[in-house]
This record gives C-alpha cells, sequence and structure tokens, in this order.
C-alpha cells in the first residue's frame, strides 16, 4: 500500500484532542499570511512606508524564533495543554490589541507579543499532535531509497495532519484579510482574535493534560542539539530557504501592488497549492525519489520560479507567485521530517531547535528585501530570495550524509517514540 494511502488513513481516525489541536493550528497558520493582502492598506492608512510595514513580519518572526528556545522550557514544566492555552491567549490579547493600533509601532510591536504566542502554540502544537495521533503501524518503515524515504507510523499521519493545517492556515489567511481588510485593515486581527479565543475553548474542552518528560527541559537544550550534524544541516539549509519563502510571502504584495480581493485571492491559490502539494504530492515524490532529491530538486525550482517572478510582467509575476506555492508545499513537509528525525534528541527540542534557526531568516527577509529595494531596484531582492534557495540545496547535497545515514540509524528509536508520546522523553 502507498505510504500516503497508509498516513491518510490515520489521517482520518484521530482523537478528538488531535482535531481541536489542529483546528487551532490552522487559525495560527492563517495569522501569518493574513496581513498580506492588507500589507498596502496599512501603510496608507498608517502613513508608512513598505519597509516600515514589512516591520509586521520582522518583529513577529524575531520573537518568535527567541521564543524557540523557551517552548521546551515551559511546557517541560507546565505541561504541553497549559502551554497550548498560554500561547492562544497571547495570541487572542495581542491580536486583538493589533487592531486598535494607531500607529505603524504600535502595531509592530502587538506583532511582537502574537509572534510570543505563536511560538509557545505552534511548536507544542507539533508535539501534541505527533503524540497523540493514532499510530499507523508504527512498527514498520518505508524504504529510504536516494536518501531518505518517507517512514510510515504514527508520526507519518500526525505531519501530514500538521502539514494540512499549515497549508489550510496559509491558504485562508490571506483569504480572511481580504474579506475583513476590504472593510478596515483592522478587521483582520480582531477576526484573528474572535478565532483563536473559539480555538482556546475547543482546547480547554478535548484536550487533556500530556504527560510531562521525566526530565525538564532547559532553555540551552534546543541549541545543545544544533550540535548534531543532520539537525545543524537540516536548520541551516532551512535558513536560506525561510529567506526565499518569506520574500515571496512578504515583499510580494508590493510589488503585485493590488486591491485587498485581488491580493487574497492570489494568496488563496498559493496557499491551495502549498497545501495539496505538502500533503498529497510531497509524499509521493518522495517515495519515489527519495526526501534529499525532492528537496535538492524543489529548492532548484523555486530559485528559477522567483528569479522569472522578480523579472517577468506582471500577469508573470502573478503566476509565479502563485506557482511557489508548490514549490513550498513540498519543502516544508520534507523540512519538518528531517528536523523530527534526523537527530537523536527528544522531537520538541529536535523542533524547537531547528526553528529557533529558520525563523531569523523569516525575521530577517521582509526587512531587507524591500530595503536592497530601496537601495538598488524592484528586481534585485528576488536575484537574492534566489541565491538563498540555491544555497539552500548546495547545503542538501553537500551534507547528505549527515542527512541520510543518521536518520536511518534514528528509525528505530524514533517509531518506539511515536508508540508512546512525545512528551514522556
Amino acid at each position: 500500500m502507498d505510504t500516503f494511502d497508509a498516513g491518510a488513513g490515520g489521517l482520518l481516525r484521530q482523537p478528538k484532542a488531535v482535531w481541536a489541536t489542529a483546528g487551532a493550528s490552522v487559525v495560527a497558520f492563517m495569522g501569518i499570511g493574513l496581513v498580506d493582502p492588507i500589507l498596502p492598506s496599512i501603510a496608507r492608512g498608517l502613513d508608512a512606508t513598505p519597509s516600515q510595514v514589512s516591520l509586521l513580519f520582522t518583529s513577529y518572526f524575531l520573537i518568535t524564533a527567541v521564543a524557540m528556545l523557551l517552548t521546551g522550557f515551559v511546557s517541560s514544566r507546565i505541561g504541553g495543554r497549559r502551554t497550548l492555552l498560554l500561547g492562544l491567549a497571547f495570541v487572542v490579547v495581542f491580536a486583538g490589541l493589533a487592531g486598535t493600533s494607531g500607529s505603524v509601532a504600535e502595531l509592530v510591536g502587538f506583532r511582537a507579543g502574537w509572534g510570543l504566542g505563536n511560538a509557545l502554540f505552534v511548536s507544542t502544537a507539533l508535539a501534541v499532535i505527533v503524540g497523540a495521533a493514532n499510530p499507523i503501524g508504527a512498527a514498520r518503515s518505508a524504504s529510504n531509497k536516494g536518501g531518505g524515504g518517507r517512514r510510515a507510523g504514527g508520526s507519518a499521519a500526525a505531519i501530514l495532519l500538521y502539514e494540512s493545517a499549515l497549508g489550510l492556515g496559509m491558504a485562508c489567511g490571506p483569504l480572511l484579510g481580504a474579506v475583513l481588510g476590504n472593510i478596515s485593515w483592522r478587521y483582520p486581527f480582531f477576526g484573528t482574535a474572535t478565532l483563536m479565543a473559539i480555538g482556546f475553548l475547543c482546547i480547554t474542552a478535548f484536550l487533556k493534560e500530556q504527560p510531562k518528560p521525566a526530565r525538564k527541559t532547559s532553555v540551552l537544550d534546543p541549541v545543545k542539539a544544533l550540535g548534531h550534524g543532520g539537525l545543524a544541516s537540516a536548520a541551516a539549509s532551512a535558513f536560506f530557504y525561510n529567506y526565499t519563502f518569506f520574500t515571496v510571502l512578504a515583499f510580494t504584495p508590493f510589488v503585485l501592488d493590488m486591491t485587498p480581493y485581488r491580493s487574497g485571492a492570489v494568496f488563496f491559490a498559493w496557499g491551495l497549492l502549498l497545501a495539496v502539494f505538502s500533503v498529497i504530492v510531497a509524499p509521493r515524490m518522495q517515495a519515489r525519489f527519495g526526501s534529499l532529491k525532492v528537496l535538492g530538486g524543489s529548492l532548484l525550482l523555486l530559485a528559477a520560479d522567483v528569479l522569472v517572478l522578480g523579472y517577468g510582467d506582471h500577469t508573470t509575476a502573478v503566476v509565479c507567485t502563485i506557482l511557489s506555492g508548490a514549490f513550498i508545499g513540498v519543502n516544508n513537509t520534507v523540512y519538518t521530517e528531517l528536523a523530527l528525525g534526523v537527530s537523536d534528541a527528544p522531537r520538541p527540542v529536535a523542533s524547537a531547535g531547528y526553528n529557533f534557526v529558520r525563523w531569523f531568516a523569516a525575521a530577517a527577509a521582509p526587512y531587507f528585501a524591500p530595503k536592497i529595494e530601496e537601495w538598488t531596484d524592484i528586481h534585485v531582492p528576488f536575484v537574492v530570495a534566489a541565491v538563498t534557495a540555491v544555497l539552500g540545496a548546495l547545503v542538501v547535497l553537500v551534507r547528505r550524509n549527515a542527512l541520510t545515514h543518521e536518520a536511518e540509524e534514528l528509525q528505530t528509536p524514533h517509531a518506539v517514540e511515536d508508540g508512546v508520546t512525545v512528551f514522556a522523553n
């Protein structure tokens, strides 16, 4: 049976706690792309420049990156459920406050608080879903031909479910931002606060407290985990990739310069491709060609796509923006699996270390892309984004042994881990 088919079957047979966490994750990921179609509206409403408005992403992801060092520290002491609720509470409060902002500085500050809440929620949500998801033949392992085929087991369905939430959130975020933002740029923030409040209630009702680990996680554990060659390589490659990803997400709306509805439609189509390719296409490609070949090829295609985006006419830019969602979807799935399976660190610790590195690029790209345009011209930010995607592929090529052999050795330990819970390490 196809590994994806096995994963998809398990995907639909999950406890209410998993569905509640995944549903709240959808809304959390909606918050990332929510501001995309209204960035020009915010700039006009608050009399700000594109580089100032781009700080909405920079502050959000900078705080998210640093907060990744705290997520394991917090969840190992108060438990996964309380960490999720704490993160949701932060998002509800700061998303609501963002809608009341009177200046771009206030909005940037509230987005930073929002980023802290999102870090606590998103990193813990992945661990909760992996730990609580119904295992599907956890003792089995798929072939790892060509450098890391997709592994079957409890984590396979959990990662598919998490990536489904990511894709759906990325698709719906711009759409919600466009619909509400067409009334006022403030409404999307109030809408997100409301949806996250509903997520808070669902987690409260359906998710029982997760077992706490035998050993409490320190703030430095994620940094120490990066001493593992495979995890450090995955994080370094993802760093370069994320710069490309968030150049597309945060800078392209200014290049397209469309109404909220049109921009929302473009990024909705982009998000749909991201979801389809991350959940359906990527697993099949991994099973056939191997994870590293798929990742390297997808990164090179993404580099070519953003280069054409930067130099094409308006119609070409729209098409390339939407098409980039396919490559981003494939990359997201492969990177998530590499980060969770390549090292011997507990999954929450490995995930925190990996995210700590890659989110710095997500903070840098929205700031530097408009600055580079100011210093040069509108094409150069996309040239830089293409170069970073190629650098990500080069890291995969040069470090393929660390990313392949060490992951193969750790298949069995992680399969056993899937059979219990990720918080029981």
